[in-house]
């Protein structure tokens, strides 16, 4: 398994977190996500397209970073 992690900008709180660790696990490919909020940043598991993750984290409000 691959394992990815996105920095996330834009989080704040737990409602952020538990918003983003669905969008993320909505996306195909993707099997395990833990999203860490003081680091801003998400472990993904999985198979899926950075592209697609980037997007799925946009549509939920938030912004990936490099």
């Amino acid at each position: 398994m691959n394992e990815t992690i996105l920095k996330i900008e834009g989080m704040s709180c737990n409602h952020c977190k538990m918003s983003v660790e669905k969008a993320l696990k909505g996306v195909p490919g993707v099997t395990d996500v833990q999203v860490d909020l003081a680091e801003k940043q998400a472990v993904v598991t999985g198979s899926a397209d950075l592209a697609v993750m980037s997007k799925a984290v946009a549509d939920a409000g938030f912004k990936v970073v490099d």
